[in-house]
This record gives C-alpha cells, sequence and structure tokens, in this order.
C-alpha cells in the first residue's frame, strides 16, 4: 500500500483546483470531490501552520496566471467556508509582491490587513557600533513575520531580509545568536527610530536600500504613531512615520530583490557577508581623504 504525504497531497488538490475552470468560461466543472477537499483544506488555514505554510509556497510558485485563478476560485468559495477571510488570503498576502493582486487580497480581507499592533524587538551591538536586530510582529491566528537587519544609524544598512510567515515557536527568542552577536529584547520604538535614522543616512549616501524593507513599511505606521521626529529629515524635510513609511514604499529607491531576500518556513537564515560592509566604508572614506589631500 502506497504511503500518503499529506502536504503532498494537499499541494495536489490545490493544483488541480485552481486550474479548473467554471463551465461559464467554457472549461468543464471541477469533480465535486476535488471541490469538497479543497474547501476542506482551506478551511484548515485557520488551524494548521503547516497548511498555511503550504499554501504560502505553493501560491508563490505560481505564474502569475495561476495565482490570478486561486484569487479568482477565492472569490466564489471563501464565504461559504466559515473561517475568517484573514486565514485564507494571509499566507497569500505574505508571498505576493504584484502591486495589483495585493491590493485586490487587501481588499477582500478588508481592515484586518492593516498595518501590526503589537510586536517584539531584539537587538544586538557590535564592538563597532553596528546593530542586528530582529523585530517579530504578529501577523494573525499564531504566525508571526520577522525583519532581520544590519545597521548603523549615522551611516545606513548593511543588510536586511525578510521571512514573511512563521509559527511563533519558531520565531527568534532572546538570546539568539547573528553575526556573532547575542540578541536581547529591547522596546520595539527605539528600534525603529534607530533605523528611520540608518535609512536616512542610507539614502544620504546614494545607496539603494534593501528591498527587504518594503515588506514592513506598515511597520513605521504602527509603531511611530506617537513617536517624535524633531531631529529626522531628509533633503531639508521633516518626516513623519507616513513619510518614512513613503520612502521605503518608492520602488526606485530600492534594491532588485533577490532570490534570498524573503524566506518561508524556517529557512535557516544565511546573511549575505555583512562583515565585508564596514571594510567597504572604511575603504571609501579612506579615498575620500586622498581626494581632499593637495
Amino acid at each position: 500500500m502506497a504511503d500518503h504525504d499529506p502536504a503532498r497531497d494537499a499541494d495536489e488538490d490545490t493544483d488541480e483546483a485552481v486550474q479548473e475552470q467554471d463551465t461559464s468560461n467554457g472549461q468543464p466543472a471541477p469533480d465535486d470531490r476535488i471541490v469538497a477537499a479543497w474547501r476542506e483544506w482551506l478551511a484548515a488555514l485557520a488551524t494548521d501552520a503547516e497548511a498555511a505554510i503550504a499554501a504560502a509556497h505553493v501560491y508563490g510558485e505560481l505564474t502569475p496566471e495561476a495565482r490570478n485563478a486561486w484569487l479568482d476560485v477565492l472569490v466564489e468559495d471563501s464565504p461559504r467556508l466559515n473561517v475568517p477571510p484573514i486565514a485564507i488570503y494571509a499566507p497569500l498576502l505574505a508571498v505576493e509582491t504584484d502591486d495589483v493582486r495585493r491590493a485586490r487580497i487587501q481588499q477582500a480581507v478588508g481592515e484586518l490587513t492593516r498595518g501590526p499592533q503589537s510586536g517584539t524587538a531584539l537587538r544586538g551591538v557590535t564592538p563597532k557600533g553596528e546593530r542586528v536586530a530582529a523585530l517579530i510582529t504578529p501577523l494573525y491566528l499564531r504566525f508571526v513575520r520577522v525583519l532581520w537587519c544590519r545597521y548603523q544609524p549615522d551611516k545606513g544598512i548593511l543588510w536586511a531580509q525578510h521571512e514573511p510567515l512563521l509559527r511563533d515557536d519558531e520565531a527568534p527568542q532572546a538570546g539568539a545568536q547573528i553575526d556573532g552577536v547575542s540578541l536581547e529584547a529591547t522596546p520595539m520604538n527605539p528600534v525603529i527610530e534607530e533605523l528611520c535614522h540608518a535609512i536616512l543616512a542610507h539614502q544620504r549616501r546614494g545607496e539603494e536600500l534593501p528591498s527587504a524593507l518594503r515588506h514592513c513599511a506598515d511597520l513605521f505606521d504602527a509603531q511611530l504613531e506617537n513617536s517624535q521626529f524633531d531631529d529626522l529629515a531628509f533633503e531639508d524635510t521633516q518626516l513623519d512615520d507616513e513619510a518614512i513609511r513613503d520612502l521605503l514604499l518608492a520602488s526606485e529607491l530600492l534594491a532588485t530583490e533577490q532570490d534570498d531576500d524573503t524566506r518561508l518556513g524556517g529557512t535557516p537564515l544565511d546573511p549575505p557577508a555583512a562583515d565585508d560592509a564596514p571594510a567597504d566604508d572604511a575603504a571609501r572614506a579612506a579615498s575620500n581623504d586622498e581626494e581632499r589631500e593637495p
């Protein structure tokens, strides 16, 4: 008797359901058993962490046309399920990068897609004064996302990575070691404010921001609502939390997203060679000093 892999079976059911089209499009109607399995799998997204992560993986591998078909199917099926829309759409939103489809998903979920209202920050400081931080924010149910970054408030962002969907028990904890630095629990707002300074310093140097920051731009809405930006300005323009968010969402200011920029499901963090960045900064500074010499 053949062994069954529940995750594989769920993926196969998902692919079949998405590929089936309504009879109004001139295609055969889907088999009732496939529809039932598909809807049962959708309902499981509200309680089954593995199913939610599998949904994000499968959706992330689909072509744009197949993603559109998936969303079309959800328009018909989601009202028939006794689960909150956030459970069905959040795994897709975690990996979707197309602005049009993101807007469509957000509209389907409604007010529940607003930025996170609380979170946890872990931060450590290297001997050179560089900060290494992990910002953990709740998404829905028992899922969180994580923004990892290494930065200097007065110089810029050295690297950043985004974990869009993790179970909360897989999120980093105080004492985690990244780049040889031990991270400790820190209030969220001071870390966000440091990141604001680093983002602006990065821009003043004329360098592109890591695209991972774009996925977490809403942090600046949710966490800096009541913060002061008296000393924070960019090109003589006073900045508030909304302006910082808009700066991050400006695609022309962002580096092209790399394959390892977004990770899922507990993939081991393998940051870029961040230790090379300070050396590059030092080399540039030395070069500038030489140019100033008579």
